[in-house]
């Protein structure tokens, strides 16, 4: 009689990753908050790429302002918050509206639209031709993952 043991080990790796595969702790996460601070551009906003796949990207992303409106004519987002606080004013119509490169719009303002207060484990999709803009109080910082999809 054969007997099979298997042993699991939290957060050991029990050999190499399968081609493809990807994976990003909580720890290491949070840990840009620190990192890309002081990487901050004019607009108080600095990020780093992690992954594209195609039909789909990730990257982290951290502010310290307000960001402008955007509009993505081909990509979803998905944003989950890891540190900080931000409003997410989503929806309504973009008011001042330029392309900054193919399929990427930029604005200055949403008429209408509604506000979510994002906080840390906050998940939300953001629909391809929805504008959508992070606010961030005064004095305040925001840190987030980001996936971007590719619609048909």
């Amino acid at each position: 009689m054969w007997r099979l043991t298997v042993f699991a080990l939290a957060g050991v790796a029990l050999g190499a990753d399968p081609a493809g595969f990807h994976y990003w702790s909580g720890a290491e996460l949070k840990g840009f908050s620190k990192s890309l601070a002081p990487k901050l551009n004019e607009q108080k906003s600095a990020g780093q790429p992690l992954a594209n796949l195609g039909t789909h990207t990730f990257a982290i992303s951290h502010r310290e302002g307000d960001g402008k409106v955007e509009v993505h004519e081909k990509m979803n987002d998905v944003f989950v918050a890891e540190t900080g606080e931000a409003t997410l004013l989503v929806g309504g119509e973009m008011v001042g509206g330029k392309q900054a490169k193919p399929g990427e719009w930029l604005g200055d303002s949403i008429k209408g639209g509604v506000r979510r207060k994002l906080s840390p484990g906050d998940i939300v999709h953001i629909p391809a031709r929805m504008p959508h803009q992070l606010l961030i109080p005064a004095g305040k910082e925001f840190t987030y993952f980001v996936v971007k999809v590719e619609t048909k």
